[in-house]
């Protein structure tokens, strides 16, 4: 089971259609199966299956107001990826801050770190729609940039990655490729 963690203001549901059912679409097309539920639901570590925290839209940052309400992810052993909004998430928890870089379109990322979520890949174009990037703390390798800012980061210990682009509107490998990994 994935659970899909909505990030998005629940105040503005067309940010759920935009942000978190695209995602659940790619899950299910694997043949998997997923429950979504708001981040403010969640008060223990998962422990089961994986979980993927979704982006949000460039000027929905509730979360950010409400950080304390993912310190679960220290207590989480299962994999997690983090879109966008998902990958502050993660760099914030473990330490990293935030800088104000916006990037909307395409953008070329290149791969700076082999890791089996960009196995065989050198480079790509994916889609931006951010305000903010992320300067990853020790707990956070970077595996692939852009020319502005990094792109991808997996954490040191556990089978945590984040992707600053998002992967639901034209890289959905790699939605599949984090599908694959061994799930707890």
């Amino acid at each position: 089971m994935i659970t899909l963690i909505n990030l998005c203001d629940k105040e503005k549901p067309l940010l759920f259609r935009e942000f978190v059912l695209p995602v659940a679409k790619i899950i299910e097309a694997s043949g998997l199966k997923c429950e979504i539920k708001h981040f403010t639901e969640i008060q223990a570590p998962i422990k089961n299956g994986s979980a993927i925290l979704c982006g949000t839209a460039i000027r929905d940052n509730l979360f950010m107001e409400k950080a304390d309400s993912f310190q679960w992810l220290k207590e989480t052993r299962v994999p997690v990826l983090g879109i966008c909004a998902g990958m502050q998430v993660l760099g914030m928890v473990f330490g990293s801050t935030l800088e104000r870089v916006t990037e909307i379109g395409m953008k070329k990322i290149r791969v700076t770190k082999e890791d089996t979520l960009f196995s065989g890949k050198q480079a790509f174009n994916a889609y931006e729609l951010h305000n903010f990037s992320l300067n990853p703390s020790e707990n956070l390798e970077t595996l692939a940039v852009s020319d502005r800012c990094v792109q991808a980061v997996k954490h040191r210990e556990k089978p945590f990655y984040g992707v600053m682009f998002h992967p639901e509107v034209r890289n959905e490998w790699l939605i599949e490729r984090f599908l694959e990994m061994k799930q707890i």
